[in-house]
């Protein structure tokens, strides 16, 4: 099973036990974070896309530490001018381990139960509709 989650607006594809790197949340170390925020969720069987997301999923993971990212080099140069310039940066993340793919099943069923309500609803003012001609 895996997901495919929005997480400080960058995507990932998780799965159950996955090591991940992601920009710094604001969470201490050892503390569960949630991310509602899922696109795409594939069980093996049924895969579930959002418009924009899926309703009742969330993933649940445990912020093991706050790291910084590979030194990122920036050099400029104007030639023939005596201008260099030379600087690092180093992004601030955070290292997270994915715990879960959680879906509440009651919220499924009843959004699938609301689809299928609109759909009738629509259906039968279509009948009327045609009826009246």
């Amino acid at each position: 099973m895996y997901a495919v989650v929005e997480i400080q607006g960058s995507q990932f594809k998780v799965e159950k036990n996955q090591k991940l790197f992601v920009n710094r949340i604001n969470a201490k170390e050892g503390s569960k974070v949630s991310f509602d925020n899922v696109l795409l969720v594939d069980d093996g069987k049924k895969v579930q896309v959002g418009k924009p997301n899926v309703t009742g999923t969330s993933i649940e993971a445990k912020v093991v530490a706050h790291k910084k990212d590979d030194k990122v080099i920036v050099f400029k140069k104007k030639r023939r001018k005596g201008y260099k310039v030379k600087n690092g940066h180093r992004q601030a993340i955070t290292e997270i381990i994915i715990q879960g793919i959680s879906e509440n099943k009651a919220s499924i069923k009843k959004n699938t139960a609301t689809k299928r309500n609109i759909a009738t609803k629509k259906n039968t003012a279509t009948n009327k509709t045609t009826a009246k001609k």
